[in-house]
């Protein structure tokens, strides 16, 4: 017969061995990996895509957006290397581009990687020259270049963190529930510059927020004499910078589009449906001149016709 130490040695091995083979087997959801998906079209894409088509199509480059917030990542604990936004916000601005109106509006020009471009051409001329024997004038292969009559050029311009913060929670008896809310701002800078003169046509600015939630629910309470329950569930969910940088620069377009049919730059093919989109783009994004605005204002300096009445009150 074992004695007590010995039965207790006996059924230790195999339920430490159960132990460490439950600790050493990750779990089922984590071996099942999530199918890669299409990215869904948001609601500033479907407005932009829905935008009535142009007169005729407007070659445009784009050389690049680039990130000057000089913002990093914010973290609750050490400062980290990596940025706020997206580093990667030119291949945006191209497909935004080339959604406007379903593709009708714009013919996007290769230009942020034009060294690979010329490279590759240059490649297919030194070999029909040395294997066909043509020459550089003679060749037909390569037709010349596209070039564009518009420069967009843009940048992310700011990254604001904690615009606005909140949170709610309430405890009773050792159990309680809370909720967190922050919020932070990217702003976009969009141009349309003149290939001919220099002169800058448009300029739009956007703003995108990014907000982050949280939930929790915990319990701490003693259920019984000596028992003691304690649990604690939540969740968190952050709005990914990158699509909150895609929406604006989706919006910077729309507007672009909008405010060039209201300068005379370019117009909708059909004047009704224009005529509704700039009205839809005036009314949504376009608020009234603020009456409080002009205050302090000398009346000398007013247009003649502007509401000065705020000028008068102060």
């Amino acid at each position: 017969m074992w004695g007590q130490s010995g039965l207790k040695r006996w059924l230790a091995t195999p339920v430490l061995t159960l132990l460490l083979a439950a600790c050493g087997t990750p779990p089922k959801a984590s071996m099942d990996m999530a199918e890669p998906t299409v990215n869904p079209r948001t609601q500033t894409e479907y407005a932009l895509i829905w935008l009535p088509k142009p007169t005729e199509q407007i070659p445009v480059a784009v050389y690049g957006v680039a990130d000057e917030t000089g913002a990093f990542k914010p973290s609750d604990t050490v400062q980290t290397l990596s940025r706020a936004v997206t580093q990667g916000a030119t291949p945006i601005l191209i497909k935004a581009l080339q959604d406007a109106g379903d593709g009708s509006w714009f013919t996007v020009i290769e230009r942020e990687k034009l060294d690979n471009l010329l490279k590759e051409r240059q490649i297919i001329l030194e070999m029909r020259q040395r294997y066909l024997g043509e020459s550089a004038k003679e060749s037909v292969a390569l037709p010349a270049l596209l070039f564009a009559g518009i420069l967009i050029e843009g940048a992310i311009t700011g990254y604001d963190t904690n615009t606005q913060t909140g949170g709610a929670g309430a405890r009773y008896l050792g159990i309680g529930a809370n909720t967190q809310y922050r919020e932070d701002a990217v702003s976009v800078y969009l141009r349309a510059v003149s290939v001919k003169t220099g002169e800058v046509l448009i300029s739009v600015t956007t703003e995108q927020r990014v907000a982050s939630v949280a939930w929790q629910a915990n319990a701490f309470k003693y259920v019984a004499y000596r028992e003691l329950l304690e649990a604690e569930a939540g969740i968190t969910l952050n709005q990914p910078r990158h699509v909150a940088v895609r929406q604006a620069l989706e919006k910077a377009v729309y507007g672009l589009i909008v405010e060039g049919v209201k300068s005379g730059l370019w117009n909708f093919e059909n004047p009704d449906l224009g005529k509704t989109a700039v009205d839809f783009y005036d009314q949504k994004y376009r608020t009234e001149f603020p009456k409080d605005a002009l205050k302090g204002v000398p009346k000398e300096l007013l247009q003649e016709g502007e509401n000065w009445e705020a000028n008068e009150a102060s």
